[in-house]
């Protein structure tokens, strides 16, 4: 099946990104966003009273939730939107130019893999999530591997039941979830449980990451009572089928910071004068600039290529996300280097807002397999693995 034209982006994804912007610029301003999480370097500095996690404004998400965001790639069946994955990944951009803290990736996260799972366990969660839960996935072990097999979970299974033990590791917005969505290992193999977030035997330990926006947390079972989504190896496979999703929303989010980046340099240029001229009228400042713009445009190609290839050519849907995820991330770093750079002596100061999407870049851009990893993934995808050629 060939992808239609404008990756299948029509109307009802264009009213859903402009929506977006416009409420993200009324809710979650730079401002707002820098008096939010930056409004004091020395909590993320490792000091005495240093704090691991990322502020949100939950009067906001209430907002967004009453918008349906966390519903829309949820099945209509669940009682979502069953929005396309071109409009997810619209609204996803605005967000990442946004920068904005909340558990919409996360959680999001969560909803793909449910959505694979396919079960009647599964809508059940899903149901939640369009009602407003916010979710998170806990699939990485403590290496950094999200493959199903690598897991650190174990599982007890008792009929739709199970006892969970064990640490997921990197789990993204943790302190902001409702529940998880857990790969563990049972007696036969790796399976989907879902637990909630407050449930006896399950433990948080925060982590110290760069990225304000967001937290992160190891999360620790310890006979904790879940229950089961999908056994194995359906389970795996859900995990594994909603990878190339999960790449697309975070290529979509890196599209976005690198967009603000861009722009707010651009802005920059014009009005910060040396020599007699803005910065903008030399040519080592305005060549840069353009080739922020081309490399942004190439990774917004991938990005709705592969959301497009999620909705209609599932087949070639874990190629054309491994590209966007590469390009994207390659995109984000690029960026974030010329912004900083070119805003000269405050570009690397916590009083430039620059640094708030430098970090969520950089986060982004490691989060879940960065430029290099996936440019290798893809080679053994079209060439072969380096041991069989």
């Amino acid at each position: 099946m060939s992808q239609p034209k404008d990756y299948g982006f029509g109307s009802d994804e264009q009213m859903i990104k402009n929506t977006a912007r416009k409420f993200l610029a009324e809710h979650a301003s730079v401002e707002k966003l820098r008096a939010l999480v930056a409004k004091d370097p020395h909590a993320f500095a490792g000091g005495k009273n240093a704090s691991p996690l990322a502020a949100y404004d939950e009067s906001v998400w209430k907002k967004v939730v009453e918008l349906g965001w966390p519903a829309l790639p949820v099945p209509e069946s669940a009682g979502g939107v069953g929005m396309k994955m071109v409009g997810v990944a619209g609204l996803v951009e605005e967000v990442g130019r946004a920068a904005f803290p909340s558990p919409l990736l996360s959680t999001y996260f969560a909803a793909f893999a449910l959505r694979e799972a396919g079960t009647g366990e599964a809508k059940k969660w899903l149901e939640k999530i369009a009602g407003g839960e916010s979710a998170s996935l806990a699939a990485t072990n403590a290496e950094g591997s999200w493959e199903p097999s690598d897991t650190d979970v174990s599982a007890k299974e008792s009929g739709t039941a199970a006892a969970l033990s064990g640490t997921a590791s990197f789990v993204q917005d943790a302190r902001k979830a409702s529940f998880f969505v857990v790969s563990a290992k049972a007696a036969s193999g790796v399976g989907l449980y879902a637990i909630a977030a407050n449930a006896p035997g399950v433990s948080l330990q925060a982590d110290r990451i760069v990225d304000t926006t967001r937290d992160q947390a190891r999360v620790a079972f310890k006979d904790a009572k879940a229950e089961l989504i999908a056994p194995a190896p359906q389970g795996a496979e859900a995990l594994r089928k909603a990878l190339p999703s999960i790449w697309t929303v975070l290529a979509a989010d890196l599209v976005g910071s690198a967009e603000w980046l861009l722009q707010t340099t651009v802005q920059y240029a014009k009005v910060r004068e040396q020599f007699d001229h803005p910065i903008g009228f030399f040519q080592a400042v305005k060549h840069p600039l353009v080739n922020v713009m081309v490399e942004n445009d190439y990774a917004r190609s991938l990005l709705y290529n592969a959301a497009c290839a999620i909705d209609t050519e599932p087949e070639n849907a874990e190629k054309y996300a491994r590209m966007a995820k590469a390009q994207a991330s390659d995109a984000a770093a690029y960026a974030a280097d010329r912004a900083v750079q070119l805003h000269g002596g405050i570009g690397f100061t916590w009083e430039c807002d620059v640094h708030l999407f430098f970090k969520r870049s950089k986060h982004g851009q490691a989060l879940f397999g960065d430029a290099a990893y996936h440019r290798r993934k893809l080679a053994d995808l079209l060439i072969g693995p380096v041991a069989a050629r």
